[in-house]
């Protein structure tokens, strides 16, 4: 169990999507009802990163808890060591499909090595080889480099969907124009990181669909962020 209590963001990715969970989220219901096609009388409950619940974000089997889901076929256990994935946030439908997010707010995040001692490693790679060759990629060895974080999501969302039968989502929310972190300033910067991170993984974006959403939010939409000017010297 590994629930992980967090401070209000300053900046990046962190803090909008806290900022957007909690006093915005009707911004990010509305793109998600028409990515999931959701009618007006279904909904989405956000479950983290929860103000009222110490922004707190979940991982191992504290994010199925927290999303109420139990797997029956295939168990976490045996497909990814503890100290997996921490989900930036988690919710659920009226219709029981659940929301598994990820948030950057600039490129370089996209970016990550696996770093799991030798018996860890054994079983990511594993599960790396079966996600990979549901995908139609014959090589995933090179899933631990380079993009790692983002073939660990895809992996996760296997688990779930195609191993147990649960509606899962992965939710990618890339934010726009956060100066503070040198973040990008048009979806355009977004894609071009995005198709580099399939390439490595050998995966389409036609593959990934409908499955693996990608939303894309401009923050000074929600608050002024315009880089201060530089003091006269």
């Amino acid at each position: 169990m590994s629930r992980i209590a967090q401070q209000k963001a300053k900046k990046g990715s962190q803090r909008w999507l806290q900022d957007y969970v909690n006093r915005h989220p009707e911004v990010l219901n509305d793109a998600l009802h028409a990515r999931l096609g959701l009618n007006d009388r279904e909904s989405i409950t956000w479950l983290s990163p929860l103000e009222n619940d110490e922004y707190a974000e979940y991982q191992d089997e504290a994010f199925l808890e927290k999303l109420s889901i139990h797997l029956e076929k295939r168990d976490l256990e045996s497909f990814w060591p503890r100290r997996g994935p921490c989900w930036d946030g988690l919710a659920r439908t009226s219709r029981g499909e659940v929301l598994l997010v990820e948030a950057k707010a600039n490129v370089p995040e996209l970016k990550s090595t696996c770093g799991a001692c030798p018996k860890s490693l054994t079983l990511i790679q594993s599960s790396f080889a079966e996600t990979a060759a549901f995908y139609g990629v014959s090589e995933s060895r090179h899933w631990t480099k380079q993009y790692y974080q983002y073939a660990n999501r895809l992996a996760h969302l296997h688990l779930l969907r195609q191993l147990n039968d649960i509606p899962a989502f992965l939710v990618f929310v890339y934010f726009i124009n956060d100066f503070a972190t040198k973040g990008p300033e048009s979806v355009g910067e977004w894609i071009s990181g995005i198709e580099a991170a399939h390439a490595h993984c050998g995966i389409s974006h036609s593959q990934l669909a409908p499955y693996v959403i990608d939303l894309f939010f401009d923050v000074t939409m929600i608050e002024d962020v315009s880089p201060r000017r530089a003091e006269p010297g």
